[in-house]
């Protein structure tokens, strides 16, 4: 990383009164980008600092010590709704853009601001001809932490010569419960929840079901953890409510928190955790870099592991195969251990 760094134009750093985040989603890599937005705010410390996203990201950002204003129209349905959101950008008058999401949309925000005659905001992305353009050829497969970190040297953050594997932004969620106050409702004993447990992420998004690890391999493995006198706790979202019914019918020592837990508590439940397990998906994100030791499992023709394997601060074991229903309950029972070694 820091190889091949251009600056056409200078970043404001300290001078800024104005920057704007673009980071609309999607779970884990919005979570995977706090370590970035981190670095923002360290660098613009008396800039007014918006970030613009979605709903789902809302009551999190909020409370975000690094985010001063959140704007969750970031994905407008219609072209109307697109023009809007780009006059309001114009309005704002941002020193700096910093786009976190890198998609084609994101892209075109930035050529639609360049339309105008107005003076365009300093632009930090993978837009041509942006202001800070990451233009490394390598970018698509490199891991989000270690992109979202190249692509701020290329705008002049970090350390003189850019950020390298060892310096790059990590997301910190020690913040949460200091934040928060620590309420009742950030303890294990809000669920009735008793030491020593274990988080399990069975689900993954209803787009990517190549990502699922078979059901009746989850319940074989949460046996033998509920065997080993630790408690299997599942979570995840709303889509994965059914699959979680059925595994805890499998099992009376599961508790079963789909869909009943918001990103701070999933945070606050990692970090008591003896470990989680599951697959490549936004909880298991959180709960890594949350600082829960981690096993998680890859199908190698849906996703990466040099690309998206969560981080945090505890081991992180990956076990992977071309699909799934290829990682037998042993192998992962193996992974396990070794963990707890």
């Amino acid at each position: 990383m820091g190889v091949g760094i251009g600056k056409k134009r200078v970043n404001p750093g300290a001078q800024a009164e104005r920057v704007l985040i673009i980071k609309l989603s999607a779970l884990g890599d919005f979570f995977l980008a706090l370590g970035a937005m981190k670095a923002v705010r360290e660098h613009h410390r008396s800039a007014q600092i918006t970030l613009l996203t979605t709903p789902p990201y809302q009551d999190f950002a909020k409370i975000t010590p690094y985010i001063d204003v959140v704007e969750t129209d970031g994905r407008p349905e219609n072209f109307s709704l697109t023009h809007k959101l780009i006059q309001r950008i114009r309005r704002a008058k941002y020193d700096i853009i910093y786009d976190f999401q890198t998609s084609e949309r994101t892209a075109n925000y930035f050529k639609l601001l360049n339309l105008s005659s107005f003076k365009t905001p300093l632009w930090s992305g993978h837009a041509k001809h942006s202001a800070f353009e990451h233009n490394n050829p390598n970018r698509a497969h490199m891991h989000t932490i270690d992109r979202l970190g190249e692509q701020l040297s290329y705008a002049g953050l970090g350390p003189k010569g850019g950020y390298t594997a060892k310096t790059v932004p990590m997301p910190d969620l020690s913040w949460v419960r200091r934040v928060l106050k620590n309420p009742p409702r950030l303890q294990p004993q809000y669920y009735d929840i008793t030491p020593p447990y274990a988080l399990i992420t069975a689900g993954a998004s209803a787009h990517r079901q190549a990502k699922i690890w078979p059901i009746e391999h989850y319940i074989e493995i949460i046996k033998r953890i509920s065997e080993a006198g630790i408690t299997p706790v599942l979570i995840g979202g709303k889509a994965e409510s059914k699959m979680a019914a059925q595994i805890q019918k499998s099992d009376p020592h599961i508790i079963n928190l789909v869909n009943r837990t918001d990103f701070t508590q999933i945070i606050a439940l990692a970090e008591g955790a003896e470990f989680v397990l599951g697959n490549d998906t936004g909880p298991t994100h959180i709960a890594t870099l949350a600082g829960a030791p981690g096993v998680v499992l890859f199908a190698t023709q849906e996703s990466q592991p040099s690309q998206a394997a969560p981080r945090g601060p505890n081991p992180v074991i990956i076990v992977h195969s071309d699909r799934l229903d290829e990682v037998y309950p042993g192998d992962v029972w193996q992974a396990i251990q070794s963990l707890k070694a």
